[in-house]
């Protein structure tokens, strides 16, 4: 990797522009590095910033729950990201449901939910409190459990679209606890069905009534998208209306600041946690770090914004923002995209944070640059310093490090298929063999390890396996 990266350099530094080195995935080498530094980094991940990373999470999908969402369009009421804003002021107010589950005791689980949710979102806030002990994977899916409500002696299976749905011309609105007229304190009864469509077989008593839900309409739950007349009408209004609009978001500022306010707390603890100096850093980080300010000295058209800027394509960009997006990458969770938008925002200013240049706000300015207006040049200092305080420390050696790497390999033992890997490797290496052998021959501390004739070796073991089978 490190003689990929010198000549990586070499391309970057000579032929094109510096800064935008290592800030893309098109070479092996920049693959390699991001593979390496995922496995560096996972004892840092799991002592230190993964819990940060996790409850940065958990206090989002939270804080989103509390509102309506709209199953349709994917906006809430409650987020951090300005183009996933449910604008419209929906009337809704929180219900607990004592639930029931068929064939697991006769325990009952309060359940915290919207009257305005879609029997989906019901089911999926029931089946998150009922097994909140179980991680995503193991939990029973919405489509395959069905939900009952026994308001009186008979049993009534609720379902996101039935034949109770109200209908408004082409339009269909999805059902909601509201739709069902299900009061505080009702108690609902979770069963698991063998198959999803049984859900809505046990509420149809035949084939045309079945039929008559496949129907060529339009669903909506929360609101009802603009019919194409009002649209046209929409896009010849005139400059007051789009003032209006702009007065309208500028309202929505302020819900946008208050949910930035609930969670700054979790995005803070996140970020001290990624960007801490001194001891906890990891090995590979500092070793990283210094190799790339040693390259940097030989060349005399790298700056120290430069090196900030690998350093950031390197590590933060490249991994940081990567797992802040898609903490499913780590944890065995469910991002849903009403929670991926305000992530999304997080991992933005995070970004921001890390770039030398200044950005100019004003009021046409996006609104997540203007919901941490005041915090990011806080978080930029943390940066700065962060990677000052790595220039500090006491340089990791060769040796240490290749003991370091040689520890990570033992803990890893048992999680990785080594035969696998290196079987990949070899269908990559057949297709440029002779390229890599020549590559070999010429390369004196190839020659001195005799890697061409132990490519050779392996080549010709599993070439023969192949033909045997």
């Amino acid at each position: 990797m490190r003689t990929l990266l010198l000549e990586l350099m070499e391309q970057y530094v000579h032929s094109k522009n510096p800064k935008l080195m290592l800030r893309r995935s098109e070479t092996v080498v920049e693959r390699m590095l991001c593979n390496w530094m995922s496995i560096c980094l996972y004892q840092f991940l799991k002592d230190s910033a993964g819990e940060p990373l996790y409850r940065l999470f958990k206090a989002i999908k939270h804080q989103v729950e509390k509102g309506p969402v709209d199953a349709v369009v994917k906006k809430a009421k409650y987020t951090l990201n300005d183009t996933g804003l449910l604008g419209d002021d929906v009337e809704y107010s929180v219900l607990t449901l004592q639930v029931l589950v068929l064939g697991e005791g006769p325990d009952v689980t309060p359940v915290k939910v919207l009257n305005c949710d879609t029997i989906s979102q019901v089911k999926e806030k029931i089946i998150e409190q009922v097994y909140r002990n179980l991680s995503y994977s193991q939990r029973p899916k919405v489509d395959s459990v069905t939900l009952e409500w026994r308001p009186g002696s008979t049993g009534q299976i609720l379902s996101d679209l039935d034949l109770t749905s109200q209908k408004e011309g082409r339009w269909k609105r999805m059902n909601t606890l509201a739709h069902y007229n299900v009061r505080d304190n009702a108690t609902l009864v979770l069963s698991k069905v063998l198959h999803p469509q049984q859900s809505y077989d046990q509420n149809q008593d035949n084939h045309e009534e079945r039929n008559a839900l496949l129907e060529d309409d339009k669903v909506f739950h929360l609101v009802r998208p603009a019919e194409e007349l009002d649209e046209i009408k929409s896009k010849r209004g005139s400059m007051k209306d789009k003032s209006m609009t702009k007065a309208i978001t500028e309202i929505y500022l302020t819900r946008l600041l208050s949910v930035k306010g609930t969670l700054q707390q979790f995005v803070d603890n996140f970020f001290r946690s990624v960007l801490c100096s001194g001891a906890v850093v990891p090995p590979a980080v500092k070793y990283f770090f210094d190799f790339l300010d040693e390259q940097a000295l030989k060349h005399d058209n790298v700056d120290e914004e430069t090196i900030h800027i690998w350093k950031t394509n390197s590590l933060p960009l490249r991994f940081w923002v990567n797992i802040l997006k898609n903490p499913h990458f780590i944890f065995d969770v469910h991002v849903t995209e009403v929670v991926d938008a305000s992530l999304s925002v997080i991992a933005q200013t995070f970004m921001d944070a890390c770039t030398k240049t200044e950005h100019k706000l004003s009021r046409d300015s996006p609104s997540n640059k203007l919901l941490y207006a005041k915090e990011i040049s806080t978080y930029k200092k943390m940066v700065d310093d962060y990677y000052k305080g790595i220039r500090q420390m006491v340089s990791v050696s060769d040796q240490d490090m290749n003991t370091h790497l040689a520890e990570v390999s033992r803990s890893h033992t048992d999680k990785l298929n080594t035969q696998v890997a290196l079987h990949q490797l070899y269908q990559y290496a057949s297709k440029y063999y002779d390229g890599i052998i020549t590559s070999l021959d010429e390369d004196p501390a190839a020659q001195s390890k005799q890697l061409t004739l132990r490519l050779q070796q392996i080549a010709a073991a599993l070439e023969n396996k192949v033909t045997d089978l």
